[in-house]
């Protein structure tokens, strides 16, 4: 059997429902991971450790700590997946199936998530002393986000985005990924909106898990009746062994001949590196020291007018901001980078200097300026410079850069920043009839400076590509 050539996309225009597909998969996608990235560890906070003894939290990990060890197994995890995975769907060439069903266990995965408390733990493994009842629950949270990863990395970061890269070119990407960054941030506002609910006790985490998963599960049965493959992808006879093609992002000759390629991973993961730093700690950071802030407390009770003054004025500069330099990303997309990794490290800088409601709301719009400038043009650059014909043979190699090295390296440095702070927050609860006080390690605003110290470095590769000058090149074609 011959191999048949790979034809380029006969337009530069997605359909309807390819639009549809992108949106909707982006969408429950994000409300998955953002419900992982930043619930999760709130979970771990506000049911695992809030309830705990003093000594109990003494006689296992900090919940920082926790934290940290959870996001950085699941960075591994879905790095071994979607290396697997990623060359599996692209030997096969058939994404739906790996989307549908992937979207529909990682639904039911997320959904029973609730399910894990102190009170099963113990009761499943007889255990009665408090410090292993919270140690072994804490690594019950820990494992099934594991497994959850594993569904998630195999539908969303292997199958869709090697799908969204088979149906886009250079022309539809920077569409794309502004409308995956507009998609990602209405699903962060669902699961922020949903988690506020829950964290406030109005709905348990039980609910809160079982309605999010089951919305995953959803949209992967749609996806089996609207999900197509791409027309100018045709199956072909493999030449090479799977384990050949598992590990042929790591051959020199690849990333010699892809060098732009790898740049940009790099850049891409400082970039990253400096965001994971404090973005698992960020909804704790906002619930223990923003909030409790007692003179935020009088802010909110005395000023809210001004404060809401204060955040509109700090949306629009966002917003102004954004579509700034996105123009200049369009005719000059290095120059753009440069802007923006500038206005992440200012923004950052400004978070670390305080704990103040109106600081953090200054320091907001150039951090978010610069994040979804470089998400957006990280991501189109990713994909431009990826070769078509290896779309779920680099997915693998991505996700080194995009989530492994991140994911270990940035909340292992936010953990470190959080402790030698030494900030703590002490509650009381009542448990069986008994006053339980406990004194957890909390996030700092020192974690934003170690970001912005982090992000500096990103201008390294940066410089490189500009002496390189192929990214110009390439925006030429």
């Amino acid at each position: 059997m011959s191999k048949k050539k790979i034809s380029p996309l006969s337009t530069d225009k997605l359909s309807p429902l390819n639009w549809f597909n992108v949106c909707l998969f982006c969408l429950i996608g994000g409300i998955a991971w953002n419900l992982e990235n930043m619930y999760f560890n709130t979970f771990l906070y506000n049911e695992v450790y809030a309830t705990a003894t003093k000594e109990a939290v003494l006689g296992t990990m900090e919940p920082s700590t926790a934290v940290s060890r959870m996001v950085a197994l699941s960075a591994v995890t879905a790095v071994v997946t979607t290396f697997i995975m990623g060359t599996f769907s692209d030997r096969m060439k058939n994404r739906k199936v790996f989307i549908s069903i992937g979207y529909i266990l990682w639904g039911g995965i997320t959904a029973t998530f609730g399910f894990i408390t102190k009170e099963n733990i113990s009761a499943i493994f007889g255990l009665s002393e408090a410090a292993q009842i919270l140690t072994c629950t804490v690594w019950a949270v820990i494992i099934m986000d594991m497994v959850m990863t594993f569904m998630g990395s195999t539908s969303n970061d292997s199958a869709f985005n090697a799908w969204v890269t088979d149906i886009t070119t250079p022309t539809t990407r920077p569409k794309v990924e502004t409308a995956f960054t507009i998609v990602g941030f209405v699903a962060t506002g669902i699961v922020m909106g949903a988690g506020t609910v829950t964290q406030s006790g109005r709905i348990s985490y039980k609910l809160f898990f079982g309605l999010l998963g089951l919305l995953v599960i959803v949209a992967g049965v749609i996806g089996l009746f609207t999900l197509k493959e791409p027309e100018h992808i045709v199956k072909e006879e493999k030449k090479t062994s799977y384990w050949a093609d598992l590990f042929y992002g790591f051959k020199p000759s690849v990333i010699k001949e892809n060098s732009t390629l790898y740049l940009i991973l790099v850049a891409m993961s400082l970039f990253n590196c400096a965001f994971q730093v404090f973005f698992p700690y960020l909804i704790v950071y906002l619930q223990y020291v923003i909030l409790e802030n007692p003179a935020n407390k009088e802010l909110l009770s005395s000023s809210l007018p001004s404060i809401i003054v204060v955040g509109v004025i700090a949306v629009a500069v966002l917003l102004a901001g954004v579509i700034c330099l996105m123009k200049l990303a369009a005719k000059k997309k290095l120059l753009a980078f440069f802007h923006a990794v500038t206005a992440l490290i200012l923004g950052l800088i400004i978070l670390s200097t305080s704990n103040s409601m109106y600081v953090l709301l200054a320091g907001i719009a150039p951090t978010f300026i610069g994040y979804l400038v470089l998400t957006i043009q990280f991501g189109a650059s990713i994909r431009d410079f990826t070769p078509p014909e290896k779309t779920g043979l680099f997915q693998g190699i991505r996700m080194i850069f995009f989530v492994l090295i991140p994911m270990v390296v940035g909340p292992a440095i936010g953990d470190y920043a959080c402790r030698s702070a030494g900030a703590t927050y002490t509650q009381e609860n009542i448990v069986a009839g008994e006053k339980v006080i406990t004194e957890l390690a909390v996030p700092d605003a020192k974690m934003f400076l170690y970001s912005a110290i982090v992000a500096a470095l990103v201008f390294i590769p940066l410089i490189i590509l500009k002496k390189q000058g192929t990214m110009d090149k390439k925006e030429e074609k």
